[in-house]
């Protein structure tokens, strides 16, 4: 029974030391977001989406995916502002499976964290260089945020981790958007509490340091449907529902109200083509409401190389996490987007 250490402690500076951006590539990194900031502060009246696999598992595809998404970027960069899911950690409700790159760099092989943080900033590092897309992971650990603090542009707070006070603190202290899901309750309350905390200063124990936060204004909605104890999926990303959370937005006064929906997950069943029609009912809900076309202003899109998921790594791009829509129906869907904005 117990902890047992496996590694010597990590030097961060040592772990960072080969893949930290410099020059031109720092330079774009650092104009892309301030282009987000934009967005989410209302400044920039863009669509944001965050749009990737569910879980980037393999270097190769998720790179080809990558070079493909920002050539598409280019095409509709008038209306729609793309940050890239390069999603590293990924949470297991009971434990067991694939728990992401940070855990196994290799899916054939056993965990190995070590390497995993090098496979998880080379990766961030190379789609940043090689592609010029900036990126998004989810904040499982947030002890690890040191480790990805200076590549990765936008940062999301699981529906499992929402309620967690210590990921609502860091949250407050992170120089980037962090979109904060509803819990899978549904609980939109929950979700708004933990937007409140993050964007306030917190005080806290952090990497063995008392540390104060300035407190986040970028903390944001992402909607993300839920699910009731008998396993049946609830959407929220109907009319009525958006209506009653953007007065909920409205009477707790928080900072930049913006709302993301998550076309997957509970919203859509897990049933990747859904999340076409779930993009469409939400641009006609914007089209019909103008607070809703105010406050909804991004969409959060599992899409990769193929349709589908896939027990093993067998077939190159398709996941082996959550079902996603492969690359010609996404590639179909943001062109839909872009021509519905114009």
């Amino acid at each position: 029974m117990g902890i047992h250490q496996k590694s010597t402690a990590i030097d961060i500076t040592e772990i960072k030391e080969n893949t930290r951006l410099t020059g031109q590539h720092l330079a774009h990194k650092k104009a892309r977001d301030a282009e987000l900031s934009k967005i989410i502060k209302g400044e920039d009246d863009r669509i944001l989406l965050v749009i990737g696999p569910c879980s980037s598992d393999n270097e190769e595809a998720v790179l080809e995916y990558a070079r493909r998404l920002a050539k598409l970027q280019e095409e509709i960069k008038e209306h729609i502002f793309i940050v890239m899911r390069v999603y590293t950690a990924k949470p297991r409700t009971n434990g067991d499976g694939y728990k992401g790159l940070i855990h196994q760099p290799n899916t054939s092989q056993l965990p190995d964290l070590i390497n995993g943080i090098h496979a998880v900033r080379n990766l961030h590092y190379r789609v940043i260089t090689e592609t010029g897309l900036t990126t998004a992971d989810e904040m499982l650990y947030p002890s690890n945020l040191v480790l990805i603090d200076d590549l990765v542009s936008y940062h999301a707070v699981g529906a499992r981790s929402v309620e967690d006070q210590e990921h609502r603190f860091v949250a407050s202290g992170i120089d980037a958007p962090v979109g904060m899901k509803n819990p899978t309750s549904g609980n939109l309350k929950v979700m708004l509490n933990a937007i409140h905390a993050a964007q306030n200063q917190q005080n806290f124990i952090y990497n063995s340091a008392e540390v104060e936060t300035d407190g986040n204004p970028m903390a944001h909605v992402i909607l993300r449907g839920a699910s009731t104890e008998h396993g049946e999926y609830e959407p929220n990303y109907y009319y009525d529902i958006l209506l009653k959370l953007i007065a909920q937005y409205e009477k707790m006064q928080l900072k930049y109200p913006f709302i993301v929906i998550d076309t997957n997950h509970d919203n859509s069943g897990k049933n990747y083509l859904e999340q076409v029609r779930i993009v469409r009912h939400s641009l006609i809900n914007r089209d019909w409401n103008d607070k809703i076309n105010q406050y909804v202003r991004g969409f959060m899109i599992e899409s990769y190389l193929e349709d589908g998921r896939q027990d093993e790594p067998e077939i190159f791009g398709k996941s082996i996490t959550d079902p996603c829509l492969g690359w010609d129906n996404t590639e179909k869907l943001i062109h839909e987007i872009y021509e519905a904005l114009k």
